[in-house]
């Protein structure tokens, strides 16, 4: 390099600070947290298998009531749900659907509702009155879905104000 090439440099350099050498590398922002696609496409398959549509064909009448109590559930909780005492946190309306659509509904419905809602929902299922002579569809299958899924606690026919025998209550697992 000549005197007059260095003479340059130094001069384009006169206001050029010297910077502080870190030995942490600094990022602007941070990484955006992966999504397990895989793990909540295995997931919603789980949810998809995981009723069994075998069911013991009890010969259910619109009027009929429906009413499940896990054991070991105290007296006090038991009444409290035949009666309507406590708050209804969620709904889900199924009547009129057909039965994979509501077994559908019914999966993704108890997977969203989360415990700080609320410990009670209502699920509307219909009396099934537009059902063949095989009696209702809908309300014999939540009948036997409820019992194998494992969020439920209890589930009792509602009070006639709120759907009577074509609702039912729903306790859930905190």
């Amino acid at each position: 390099m000549s005197a007059k090439e260095f003479f340059l440099f130094r001069e384009s350099m006169q206001d050029v600070k010297p910077l502080r050498h870190t030995n942490h590398a600094i990022h602007d922002s941070a990484k955006p947290p992966a999504i397990p696609v895989k793990t909540q496409e295995d997931e919603k398959q789980v949810l998809k298998d995981m009723l069994s549509d075998e069911y013991d064909p009890v010969e259910l009448q619109p009027g009929d009531m429906l009413s499940y109590y896990r054991p070991g559930l105290q007296n006090r909780i038991i009444r409290k749900l035949r009666t309507g005492q406590y708050r209804i946190a969620s709904e889900l309306d199924l009547h009129g659907l057909n039965a994979r659509d509501a077994k559908q509904q019914l999966l993704q419905f108890l997977h969203d509702v989360h415990p700080g809602q609320g410990e009670c929902v209502r699920i509307i299922h219909g009396k099934g009155n537009r059902s063949n002579y095989k009696g209702p569809v809908i309300k014999t299958k939540i009948n036997n879905w409820l019992r194998q899924h494992d969020r439920i606690l209890a589930f009792h026919s509602a009070r006639p104000v709120d759907g009577g025998t074509g609702a039912i209550y729903v306790l859930l697992r905190r």
